[in-house]
């Protein structure tokens, strides 16, 4: 086998379309991908486009505002002045049917000769289009992230308005309770009643400080163990009563209150004198 059919077969088995132009940018000879490419896209002539003056088609091309076409034709006369060893560029080529993208490199020929620089076009749509898909993606990905963190920071407005809300319900609740009921059922407390009676009352009694004790809990977490009194005398310090007003509730004296207050502190560790008992009953809720 010649030296030139082993050439023109390794030319034609290149998937890259090839093609060899001389100093004023004709085209001396293209292989088979090239010729596929221009009888698939339905060129005018022959296949090959020997004699085709490929920097004409580029100024044809730029006219008609083809996107790389003036870039091309002058990064291929700069290989042939010298200028630069390589020319390398992405161009799109879409035809009415599809998206194609080509990259094209332009290198000096070095086989003496007509021909001045070699030309290569590499379909590189699948990693285009593959670019595309991801950037796609990411965008989609960014857009559900930002309507997260809109829903995220929605939510936490809705759950602070929702505690905020359940906090007003509780403590109107609670100061209902301690200044209409609770007198009411000590007064009944204090009056003669049936040992039936009395065990009702108690019941609601107890019932009652329980609803309205929500940091009875909390209480029992620090291992304090109050009496029911001092129950009492912690959920109104802890409501700002004052110890007469505490006192004239539970109908006892200021004395027993200052006693409760006092064995209140000391159950709950607070030693120093400065720390404030209502401040503490707070923080526990």
């Amino acid at each position: 086998m010649s030296e030139m059919k082993v050439y023109r077969g390794v030319l034609d088995s290149l998937s890259s379309h090839i093609a060899f132009l001389d100093k004023d940018g004709i085209i001396l000879e293209t292989n088979k991908a090239w010729q596929d490419f221009a009888m698939a896209n339905g060129l005018h002539g022959l296949a090959d486009c020997v004699g085709v003056n490929y920097f004409a088609i580029c100024d044809r091309a730029a006219k008609d505002s083809v996107e790389g076409a003036s870039e091309i034709a002058a990064g291929i006369r700069k290989v042939m002045a010298g200028e630069q060893y390589e020319f390398f560029t992405q161009y799109p080529c879409h035809s009415p049917d599809e998206k194609r993208w080509f990259a094209l490199r332009a290198v000096p020929c070095r086989s003496p000769g007509k021909a001045k620089v070699i030309i290569k076009h590499e379909d590189i749509t699948p990693i285009m289009k593959a670019q595309e898909d991801l950037q796609i993606k990411e965008a989609e990905l960014k857009r559900q992230h930002r309507e997260l963190q809109e829903s995220n920071a929605a939510l936490k407005v809705l759950l602070k308005q929702m505690r905020l809300d359940r906090k007003q319900l509780e403590e109107a609740m609670l100061a209902n309770v301690k200044r209409i009921i609770l007198p009411n059922i000590e007064k009944l407390r204090a009056a003669r009643l049936q040992e039936r009676e009395r065990s009702l009352v108690a019941r609601i009694d107890k019932s009652l400080k329980d609803i309205i004790s929500p940091f009875v809990n909390h209480l029992s977490s620090v291992n304090s163990f109050l009496t029911p009194q001092e129950y009492q005398v912690a959920s109104m310090v802890r409501e700002g009563m004052t110890s007469k007003e505490i006192a004239r509730t539970l109908g006892i004296t200021a004395d027993a209150v200052y006693f409760h207050r006092r064995k209140l502190r000391r159950k709950l560790g607070l030693t120093d004198t400065n720390a404030n008992l209502r401040s503490y009953l707070l923080s526990l809720s």
